[in-house]
């Protein structure tokens, strides 16, 4: 391949031969497919959202509320949850997503103690629930922070 090869993706460019404004003939003549006057005839498009001098909506509508931007989205899990896992297995965030316990970790995960647990776990997320850190330890297993 060199220089003299290079040619644009099939469907990149538009046809050439396409003369919008040059004569009745052309079939896009005169107007060159713009009506006859008006705002949509003329150069500079209005920004989106504008509505002629109307108050937009946007505008029209009340200011509510605030988005925190130091919140974290914390993905809770529940005990029960734990229990598909065979006896002394090493349970990350990573096994929860591949056992399809959680699609998207996001900020994090917890352990939550709802329901009831009856195998040894090592588990290893971002936080635990006191209660979660009690049923997953009184079997023996162990709860570590990454």
């Amino acid at each position: 391949m060199d220089l003299s090869n290079l040619r644009p993706a099939e469907g990149s460019k538009h046809s050439d031969n396409f003369r919008r404004g040059r004569g009745h003939a052309s079939g896009n003549g005169k107007t060159a497919g713009k009506g006859h006057k008006g705002q949509k005839a003329r150069s500079g498009a209005t920004r989106p959202g504008f509505e002629g001098g109307q108050m937009p909506l946007y505008r029209r509508i009340p200011k509510r509320g605030f988005t925190n931007r130091n919140s974290k989205t914390i993905v809770g899990i529940n005990v029960s949850a734990l229990e598909r896992f065979e006896n002394d297995t090493v349970v990350t965030v990573e096994t929860l997503m591949e056992a399809g316990i959680v699609k998207n970790p996001q900020d994090g995960v917890k352990i939550l103690g709802n329901g009831e647990l009856t195998k040894k776990l090592t588990v290893k997320v971002d936080a635990y629930s006191e209660g979660a850190k009690a049923k997953i330890e009184a079997l023996g297993g162990t709860c570590e922070v990454i």
